[in-house]
C-alpha cells in the first residue's frame, strides 16, 4: 500500500520512518489562517483547539489526496495538525527566541494538553477519495526546576522555535518534560494508535503499510537477516 504524508514536518517523517513506513511526502497548499478566521467569521465563534486541527488536518489532507488523485495516485495520503493548550490559551509556534523564552518561563511547573487533529484519505481507482479523521489528545507536564540557563541555552539551539508549544518529547526538550499522559507519539506530531484505527476504518490493515528494511517478507534473506537496501513502496 503506497503511502504519502501531507506534511513537511520533519518530526511527523520521522515518527513515520519509525514505525516502518517511508512514505512520500507532498507539501500542502492550504492558507491556514485563512481557514480558521473564514470559518469562524461563518459560524460567528471561536473555533476551540480540536476542532481547530482537526478542520486543519482535513484542509491538508483533502487538498493532497485530490491533486494526487488527479496525477493516478492510488493509496493512503495522511495529514496532521497541532497545537498546545495551557490553562485555555492557545500557543502555537512562538517563531522568535524571545517569545519562545517567555514561554517556557510561563509554562516550567505547569501542565498543559497537546490536541493532534488527524485525517486519512483512502484514495481509489478512478481518483475515488474516502476519509476517516479523529483527534487525540495527551497531556504534558513541564519541570518546575528549569532554570532560566537551560531555557536561554535551549531555546539558543533554535529547536522550539517552530514547534507547537515550543517544545519537544522526543528531542532536547525533553529532559525538561517529567510527564505525558496520553498516548506519546501525539506530542511528537501524530498519535500512532489513532492512525491505525483510522487506517483500518478505511479496510486497510495497518501492518501492510510497512516497507522499510526489516519489516517485510521480501525484505528477509532465508537466514532470517535483513539486507541493507530495500525500495520503498512509495
Amino acid at each position: 500500500m503506497r503511502v504519502c504524508l501531507a506534511s513537511t514536518s520533519p518530526a511527523r517523517l520521522m515518527l513515520l520512518r519509525q514505525v516502518g513506513i517511508e512514505p512520500a511526502t507532498r507539501a500542502p497548499q492550504v492558507d491556514e489562517e485563512a481557514v480558521i478566521a473564514t470559518t469562524e467569521a461563518a459560524e460567528g465563534r471561536t473555533l476551540p483547539p480540536e476542532e481547530h486541527v482537526l478542520l486543519l488536518a482535513r484542509r491538508k489532507s483533502a487538498d493532497v489526496a485530490q491533486t494526487l488523485a488527479a496525477e493516478g495516485f492510488e493509496g493512503l495520503v495522511i495529514g496532521g495538525d497541532s497545537m498546545f493548550e495551557l490553562d485555555g490559551e492557545i500557543l502555537g509556534k512562538p517563531y522568535t527566541p524571545e517569545a519562545a523564552r517567555a514561554r517556557w518561563q510561563s509554562m516550567r511547573g505547569r501542565t498543559g494538553v497537546l490536541h493532534s487533529g488527524h485525517s486519512v484519505f483512502l484514495v481509489g481507482p478512478e481518483g475515488a477519495l474516502t476519509e476517516a479523521f479523529g483527534v487525540a489528545a495527551a497531556s504534558v507536564s513541564f519541570a518546575a526546576d528549569v532554570t532560566d540557563a537551560e531555557i536561554d541555552a535551549y531555546v539558543a539551539t533554535g529547536e522550539p522555535l517552530l514547534v507547537a508549544g515550543a517544545f519537544t518529547v522526543d528531542s532536547l526538550g525533553g529532559a525538561f518534560i517529567e510527564r505525558v499522559e496520553g498516548d506519546p507519539s501525539t506530542v511528537v506530531g501524530m498519535s500512532l494508535s489513532t492512525l491505525r484505527r483510522l487506517v483500518r476504518e478505511l479496510g486497510v490493515e495497518w501492518t501492510t503499510l510497512w516497507n522499510t528494511a526489516g519489516t517485510t517478507p521480501a525484505s528477509r534473506n532465508t537466514a532470517g537477516t535483513t539486507p541493507g537496501v530495500v525500495d520503498s513502496a512509495t
